[in-house]
């Protein structure tokens, strides 16, 4: 098969789908985490936020190096 009809035979709504997940998940997440630390106090909400905030930096600073590289689209993959 050539690239045109790989391209071809996947639906657009696909991509729909695949990004309505995403938020569904994000937004169960979210009210889980409402849920177990909000309305109950917890003594683990503390680390849960030094957690997020690390993993934050550290995937922004990882894009960031990334977005610098001269070869930022120069691999066979893009």
């Amino acid at each position: 098969m050539d690239e045109q009809a790989i391209s071809r035979s996947i639906p657009r709504s696909v991509g729909l789908l695949g990004s309505l997940s995403i938020a569904a998940l994000a937004v169960v997440g979210l009210l889980g985490a409402v849920d177990g630390y909000l309305l109950e106090s917890s003594e683990y909400l503390a680390p849960t936020a030094a957690v997020l905030v690390v993993t934050a930096l550290v995937v922004g600073s990882l894009i960031a190096l990334g977005a610098r590289s001269k070869q930022w689209r120069a691999g066979p993959y893009w």
